[in-house]
């Protein structure tokens, strides 16, 4: 009996013993999960007063719950930035949505637009012609000495309109009963216009050379009709041009040429 009691106090003395051994490794334990709670509440309130790190990406390894002083935000850091692209209004800026942002449309233009102007006129060419006559032109007349026994006759536009000549002036000295004829082969290929400041001529036989014209007699006063746009119509006022003093000598050869653009044709009969 007492051979077995001791073997029972040795057998527990150790177990007493390991029991002292570990009963102080408690403590430790404790104290790591103390701290760990601590941690936790630490970073805790670091995310509520938004002086911690925020993780915004994949997870990161940082174990730092100390707010850095030198990020300077008051508030939550702001990692918006706006729509327009403008900064971050506190704190540092925040990564990846920053920058200028394009409006996705672009320039807008407007698809219509206004104008201003004066169309052509509906009016043709003719109405902005006139007929030239007494009224808008001036008439002088002279006598030359080559080609003998001729006379020229000068109209000059003096309007504000191109006007036309027509045909053949219709020439009458005094209280002369007739009309002198005109000659054939001197119609133009066309009507001779005159625009404001030109001129145009024809050219008059006073009397024969040869002394074979019938019913000489002198002038002194010359009347200077023109014609419409017909043959023998009215064109309009007629002119009466100031002849030389001692008058204008003619005879029953007397006869005149169409209008002419130049002079030398004029002449030229």
């Amino acid at each position: 009996m007492p051979a077995s009691r001791t073997s029972t106090d040795t057998n527990t003395a150790p177990n007493n013993g390991a029991a002292a051994t570990n009963r102080p490794a408690r403590t430790p334990r404790l104290l790591v999960s103390a701290a760990a709670v601590t941690l936790t509440a630490l970073a805790l309130t670091a995310c509520q007063n938004g002086t911690g790190t925020k993780d915004e990406g994949a997870a990161t390894t940082s174990a730092s719950v100390t707010a850095d002083p030198s990020a300077g935000g008051t508030g939550k850091a702001q990692d918006q930035s706006s729509a327009t692209g403008g900064q971050a209004t506190g704190g540092k800026s925040g990564g990846g949505n920053g920058g200028a942002a394009q409006s996705g449309g672009g320039k807008s233009g407007s698809g219509t637009g206004s104008g201003s102007g004066k169309g052509a006129s509906g009016t043709s060419a003719s109405d902005k012609r006139a007929l030239c006559n007494g009224s808008n032109t001036k008439v002088t007349v002279q006598t030359v000495s080559r080609p003998l026994n001729h006379m020229l006759i000068t109209v000059e536009n003096t309007g504000s309109k191109t006007c036309d000549l027509t045909y053949y002036p219709v020439l009458r000295f005094d209280e002369m009963q007739w009309a002198p004829t005109a000659m054939k082969d001197t119609q133009p290929q066309a009507v001779v216009t005159l625009a404001p400041g030109e001129s145009g001529y024809a050219g008059a036989l006073l009397s024969a050379a040869d002394g074979s014209g019938e019913g000489g007699q002198t002038g002194h006063r010359l009347t200077v009709a023109f014609q419409g746009l017909t043959p023998n119509s009215s064109g309009g006022a007629s002119a009466v041009p100031t002849l030389p003093a001692k008058g204008v000598y003619y005879d029953s050869s007397l006869t005149v040429t169409y209008w002419q653009q130049n002079m030398a044709d004029a002449l030229d009969s």
